[in-house]
């Protein structure tokens, strides 16, 4: 995929984040980037230039703990025009939320997800 076939990002904190949700999207116009913590302005800024995070939909999934929180703060201050996640404190991951928990979520958000994560829900 060339950098500019991005159409959709997903922002999460962590590689088994990542993992998770590859296995319940099926939308390939959607690109994971893990930040893994928060990050710093350089690092940031080279997520902006190479994903275009200006001119993208770009959603924000992070865990419901401090960390998680913190880089849900800074990502705010500095995408606005971002959408929100949020997964469930009861599980307080996103790796940990059941996947078809995190389907209806997704898809609630207009992305696309293997439906079978949908049935018997």
């Amino acid at each position: 995929m060339m950098e500019d076939d991005y159409n959709k990002v997903i922002i999460v904190e962590g590689l088994s984040d990542k993992k998770h949700l590859e296995k319940i999207l099926d939308d390939n116009t959607i690109t994971i980037v893990c930040t893994n913590g928060t990050i710093g302005v350089e690092k940031f800024e080279e997520l902006l230039e190479y994903y275009h995070l200006d001119d993208t939909d770009v959603f924000i999934l992070v865990d419901e703990d401090d960390s998680g929180m913190k880089l849900r703060k800074q990502l705010a201050r500095e995408l606005p025009h971002a959408e929100h996640i949020y997964v469930s404190s009861e599980f307080r991951e996103v790796a940990a939320t059941p996947k078809r928990m995190l389907a209806s979520i997704l898809a609630g958000k207009r992305i696309g997800i293997n439906l079978n994560y949908l049935a018997k829900w």
